[in-house]
């Protein structure tokens, strides 16, 4: 055991001494390992003496017996006193030397213990939103877009917004051409936002076979500087003019999208609706409730957690200014507001940890599944988020982390009191 500890807060200092004998014996064990398997001229595994071993392995065979020893009396002395490391150890092992006894110095951080947290004192705000029957028909109206059909139309049309326009365009500073600025039989819809701002505007009624000019000016803030803020002529030819025709909003339509008439797809949307509301407004009452555990919930802090925690913050700071240059003044590391935040995420996570295992939160094997496919259906292929969490144990330790957590929230806000308020969807989402 050790033979002193000093303790502040949550930091300890404890010193321990090994015996010379002791670390003999545990090194010789150790060797004696070695040796089963261990391949040496003139020896079988197995065989080889441990005078010969202890010539060769004997360094190593030592730093694996102290490293033992040490943790053995780390095990005794935590479990003793019921406490639980934050973080590895910082060692200090100097001056020892192999035939002598070895004293050693610990200083850790232990986790602090959560005190009792009366969830019904607390009350979050649930928001309520009723789904609106225009909600159900503007939804409607986009299933209807997305199943238009572009038909062509003849030389008698006037393209209008919303309409195709194939084109050939041809762009000019001044009388030069500029690179970039040319191109044939292009698809442009008009209205998109895709091209300079009053660019699509002029199309507008133009039909097919005209031959006409573009004049915009390029944005002060163009990603080109050679043509940010400068105006600009389009010599531009429209070649055809297509037109979306919508679908009947019928029960072909409603069968279209695998429901089985008009009704039954708007009770759907609605449904969907509804569950967008929810989660929403459930995502709500977590923060709510995070900030009421910020601001509740006396918690000492390991300074080791915290430290890393801004270690991170900060690295991740530097990785996305890496090269901004001077356009990153706005942006410069502020040291006491990250490490209130990484304190704040620190004190969170450790609330969220220790009710969550005292109330027997579990991350199921469901549960993993159905957050990665969730992730996986984001994504053009897939099959690469499956393979990504298959090939990484750490992307799959922060996944079942935040898992933990959110279930742990989750578990908290049932036994929060709650005060509704109506909302309409504007006001849900003009914060999201």
């Amino acid at each position: 055991m050790f033979k002193k500890e000093k303790i502040k807060d949550l930091h300890y200092s404890v010193t321990g001494l090994i015996s010379a004998a002791e670390l003999q014996t545990a090194a010789d064990e150790i060797l004696t390992e070695y040796g089963k398997t261990a391949k040496m001229p003139g020896f079988r595994p197995g065989h080889i003496p441990l005078s010969v071993l202890r010539q060769k392995f004997n360094a190593s065979a030592y730093g694996e017996a102290i490293d033992k020893l040490m943790n053995r009396d780390l095990t005794e002395f935590t479990t003793a006193k019921k406490i639980r490391l934050a973080g590895a150890p910082k060692v200090d092992l100097a001056g020892w030397e192999i035939g002598k006894d070895a004293e050693y110095s610990l200083e850790f951080d232990i986790l602090p213990t959560l005190p009792t947290i009366d969830l019904e004192k607390f009350t979050v705000t649930k928001k309520v939103t009723q789904v609106e029957e225009s909600e159900v028909e503007k939804s409607l109206e986009n299933i209807r877009k997305n199943r238009s059909v572009a038909e062509k139309q003849d030389e008698k049309y006037a393209a209008a917004n919303g309409d195709v326009a194939v084109i050939d365009f041809k762009g000019f500073i001044g009388t030069d051409a500029f690179e970039g600025g040319e191109a044939k039989k292009h698809h442009l819809i008009l209205g998109s936002g895709a091209f300079i701002p009053g660019f699509e505007d002029q199309i507008i009624g133009h039909k097919i076979g005209d031959k006409f000019d573009v004049n915009v000016k390029f944005p002060s803030e163009y990603h080109a500087e050679n043509l940010a803020g400068k105006d600009a002529r389009f010599e531009v030819v429209l070649h055809e003019v297509r037109k979306h025709i919508l679908p009947e909003l019928n029960d072909e339509l409603a069968k279209s999208v695998g429901q089985e008439s008009l009704d039954a797809l708007r009770e759907h949307i609605r449904k969907i609706l509804a569950d967008q509301y929810n989660d929403v407004a459930t995502q709500e009452m977590r923060t709510e409730l995070l900030d009421i555990l910020a601001d509740k919930v006396k918690l000492e802090l390991p300074d080791v957690l915290v430290q890393q925690e801004l270690d991170m913050a900060k690295n991740e700071h530097d990785r996305q200014h890496a090269h901004c240059g001077d356009k990153c003044a706005d942006h410069k590391w502020d040291e006491k507001k990250e490490r209130k935040e990484a304190e704040r995420r620190v004190k969170l996570g450790l609330i969220l940890a220790e009710w969550g295992t005292a109330n027997k939160i579990e991350v199921t094997r469901d549960d993993m599944q159905q957050a990665i496919w969730a992730e996986a259906a984001r994504y053009p292929d897939p099959k690469q988020v499956f393979e990504f969490y298959n090939k990484n144990q750490n992307a799959l330790s922060m996944l079942r982390g935040m898992l933990f957590e959110r279930k742990a929230l989750d578990a908290m806000l049932e036994h929060v009191k709650t005060k509704e308020k109506t909302v309409s969807a504007n006001e849900l989402f003009k914060q999201k």
